[in-house]
């Protein structure tokens, strides 16, 4: 059986935050965990399993930007290792050592940065021969003033007033005595009494930068980008953010694409359509010449290999279907009325015999209005 899709084992979309991730393997293993569901059979237990892999890869920056790009191809190798520990016994672990007393917090503890996200619009020959690109983010970078630290330079952190410096405050609820994190510090155990004059304490400031990104040939709409180190700084020294770029690719006004063949509507004369020819049909490398047989009809196919797209993943090149729709003339002047009228009078005399479809339409309308008078 085809393994399933890591987002969808764990229910969330492919936007979704190292938080939600992690709330929803949360869910599921309060749900599946053989050790709390010890009934409810091999099901469960498999069920636990795939949520645990699934957790595994998504909750590591670099395993899941390799599936992202890749599938599961992309993270088989890492597979089963065991080099990590238990995400069930790392999560509730934090989960019950905060709520039953173990100590977290105290100390300033770097962070990593937030992930920005960008929407990247791309003409079409853009996203199918791909191109050079240069951006512009606004990003939060450390403060260079106070290097980060939030305070002002020449002053230093004093020790959170609410927690002592332990980063956890204690509430007693009935017989139980709760530690949790402190909400004066965030469990840092100082705080800033003297903020920097330009990160008002924060440590980082606002700014846009111009960013270089190379776009792969044969992206397509939805496709995702991961750039290292260009998301919001992090705190306390902690490594910046990444930048995820997704791509939307703009319309064509000829072509349509389907995965890695195109599509296009080809108008073509009554003329060549009654009588055949040979016409110039566009691709994206160019016209080519396309053979049409006489007698060729509204809706008819044509079908040129390979002269659609490689896809940015790998695999084959596409086709390019050409879908044929005849032209009616139009503005006709007195002379050509009057030709058309005689090319449309020997027809008549010919019968059914050159407008096939037209006749089995007829007989077969004719036969259905029978059949509903006679009822």
């Amino acid at each position: 059986m085809a393994e399933r899709d890591y987002y969808e084992v764990l229910g969330v979309d492919r936007n979704a935050s190292e938080a939600d991730v992690k709330k929803a393997f949360r869910r599921l293993a309060m749900r599946y965990h053989p050790d709390r569901n010890p009934d409810q059979g091999e099901e469960a237990a498999n069920r636990f399993k795939e949520a645990k892999r699934a957790y595994e890869v998504l909750s590591d920056e670099q395993k899941r930007a390799a599936y992202d790009q890749f599938g599961h191809a992309g993270v088989e190798a890492g597979a089963g290792s065991g080099a990590g520990a238990d995400p069930f016994n790392t999560i509730f672990g934090d989960i019950f050592g905060e709520v039953f007393g173990g100590r977290r917090g105290g100390g300033r503890q770097s962070r990593r940065g937030a992930n920005l996200r960008y929407r990247l619009d791309l003409e079409f020959t853009q996203a199918i021969f791909g191109a050079d690109m240069r951006i512009t983010i606004p990003r939060t970078v450390a403060c260079s003033t106070c290097s980060g630290s939030g305070a002002r330079p020449g002053t230093g952190l004093s020790t959170c007033g609410r927690c002592g410096g332990t980063g956890q405050t204690q509430v007693r609820q009935g017989i139980f005595s709760i530690r949790q994190t402190c909400g004066a510090c965030g469990g840092e155990g100082r705080v800033v009494s003297d903020p920097c004059g330009d990160c008002s304490g924060n440590g980082a400031v606002r700014k846009s930068e111009e960013i270089s990104l190379k776009v792969p040939p044969g992206v397509d709409t939805g496709d995702r980008s991961r750039v290292r180190g260009k998301g919001n700084a992090g705190k306390r020294g902690g490594p910046a953010g990444d930048l995820l770029v997704e791509m939307n690719v703009r319309p064509h006004a000829l072509f349509e694409r389907d995965g890695a063949n195109l599509h296009c509507r080809f108008p073509l004369s009554f003329t060549t359509a009654a009588l055949g020819g040979e016409v110039e049909v566009p691709t994206l490398t160019g016209n080519v010449k396309l053979k049409i047989p006489a007698g060729t009809q509204s809706g008819r196919t044509f079908r040129l290999r390979n002269r659609g797209v490689k896809p940015a993943r790998g695999g084959r090149k596409g086709d390019l279907f050409c879908h044929i729709e005849v032209e009616t003339p139009v503005d006709l002047n007195g002379a050509q009325k009057r030709l058309l009228k005689q090319f449309a009078r020997e027809l008549e005399s010919q019968g059914d015999r050159q407008q096939p479809r037209r006749a089995r339409w007829l007989e077969w309308a004719r036969g259905k209005g029978s059949e509903r008078r006679a009822s």
